[in-house]
């Protein structure tokens, strides 16, 4: 130890300010813990809030938007051609980002929470060094690991990363491009191409696998396609990227597709090829917490690592790799140091794309439900049928279910269609409760409204939907 160093002592040390990190935070405070966070960010909120869930999801609303004045004309309005203001279109961004940011902060400081701006790295299992802050250490008697993600780049070989963006790039809206290439098709690389889409930019997707978001059930994914393939420009399924190169003011790509080598030119190359665990930097090999083939720390279900004293929740934990599953993630471990009989199991965790129409879905799929061979039934109700989306020109949507064939329980949900994501929590709800096809059917649900459509898949089990032949 250095003489004249601060080391601080603290009964809570959580690393990271993200949705895990400062609700972990928050709910220690609450539980009567003193309770300290690191976070190398001025303000909390992490990578959902500064560079993805909140910023992509504001942007998102905005092409949303246009889309939707577009779409008014097949209803006898018209509006002008949308002009974009991409300056005044970033200062909105960030202004949102900033008001919750400094919620997030507020909340924090209410609860008398000690916020320290740095980057902390274990010495051992009791203490952390903290670079760039006032503290230049700190003693914990438990510590919970949020440090999050970043975004996985593609070899320097292949794709040198000055001639790229990732998310956190693309979603600065510093300039729309002519064309963009979108490498990957899963949920954040096609958001992010219906924002630049929207917004006036030349948009393909260049995909390694066979299809787009692998994963999600291809009867949701079906009607989303639809409605891609009229925004983009390409949509190159099955494709292997072969190398890139600064050509004039462009960027030449070249890769094969359908058998045969092609070259072509674009303005900017936005990379989403998924995320990595930020486990790494942090000095774990220090303590006695245990780190897998992947990078996630390995976790029990209380979130305890093979250190007694360590957590880990969120990214850097295990997948899914989801704001919200953090967030519960932080109350079991907060909860389990607490000495409180918490642990994470969950029936189900949601998962939603934000694109439109969106998709959601929570339990097992159809796919999955084959091939783990479970004996199920198979319902579904296309929003053709459904009054409030014949009302909203939107019938591009439907919402299956999957129940266990002898009891009738719901295993599992996906919908794909306007508002799915908020939709999804009424299946999440069924699920957890352990609901049969006849407790969703019989619940009275509002008229007109795309909720229907659960019921009405709930009560198709029975041959009762009354609202599709037979």
């Amino acid at each position: 130890m250095v003489v004249g160093e601060l080391t601080q002592e603290t009964d809570l040390l959580v690393i990271g300010g993200g949705p895990g990190g400062y609700v972990a935070a928050c709910v220690a405070a609450d539980l009567g813990i003193q309770t300290t966070v690191v976070e190398w960010a001025e303000v909390p909120g992490g990578v959902c809030l500064r560079e993805g869930c909140i910023p992509s999801k504001a942007l998102l609303h905005v092409a949303k938007i246009i889309g939707d004045a577009e779409h008014a004309g097949s209803f006898g309005v018209a509006f002008e051609q949308p002009k974009v203001d991409v300056k005044k279109l970033r200062n909105w961004k960030n202004g949102v980002i900033r008001r919750l940011s400094t919620g997030i902060k507020g909340l924090l400081s209410n609860r008398k929470v000690d916020y320290i701006t740095g980057r902390a790295t274990f010495e051992d299992s009791r203490r952390a060094r903290i670079e760039g802050g006032d503290v230049a250490r700190i003693k914990f008697k438990h510590c919970i690991i949020a440090t999050g993600s970043r975004a996985k780049m593609l070899p320097e070989s292949l794709l040198p990363r000055e001639l790229c963006w990732d998310a956190a790039d693309a979603l600065k809206i510093e300039e729309v491009p002519r064309r963009l290439l979108v490498i990957g098709g899963g949920y954040i690389g096609l958001e992010l191409g219906q924002v630049y889409a929207a917004l006036g930019s030349e948009v393909t997707i260049l995909e390694t696998l066979e299809s787009l978001l692998p994963g999600a059930d291809p009867d949701l994914v079906k009607p989303l396609l639809g409605k891609l393939r009229k925004q983009f420009k390409a949509i190159l399924t099955g494709a292997a990227l072969k190398g890139v190169k600064k050509k004039g003011g462009a960027v030449e790509v070249a890769f094969s597709h359908d058998g045969s080598d092609k070259r072509e030119s674009f303005e900017r190359i936005l990379v989403s090829v998924g995320r990595q665990p930020n486990s790494d930097g942090i000095g774990i090999e220090k303590t006695k917490a245990e780190v897998d083939d992947l990078g996630f720390i390995t976790v029990d279900a209380q979130r305890r690592t093979t250190d007694k004293r360590l957590f880990a929740i969120g990214d850097v934990a295990c997948q899914p790799m989801l704001a919200h599953k953090a967030m519960r993630e932080a109350k079991v471990a907060v909860e389990a140091i607490a000495g409180h009989p918490s642990a994470f199991d969950p029936a189900c965790i949601p998962a939603v794309v934000y694109t439109d129409p969106e998709l959601a879905w929570c339990g097992v799929t159809e796919p999955e439900a084959l091939a783990q061979g479970l004996n199920v039934k198979v319902t579904k109700f296309p929003w053709t049928a459904s009054g409030r989306a014949v009302s909203m020109g939107r019938t591009d949507g439907l919402t299956k279910m999957i129940f266990d064939a002898e009891t009738q329980r719901l295993l599992g949900i996906g919908i794909v269609g306007v508002h799915a994501g908020d939709l999804i929590s009424e299946g999440v709800l069924a699920i957890e409760m352990a609901a049969v096809a006849e407790d969703i059917g019989s619940s009275i649900h509002p008229h007109p409204a795309t909720s229907e459509t659960i019921a009405e898949a709930a009560e198709a089990l029975f041959g009762r939907a009354v609202h599709v032949g037979h």
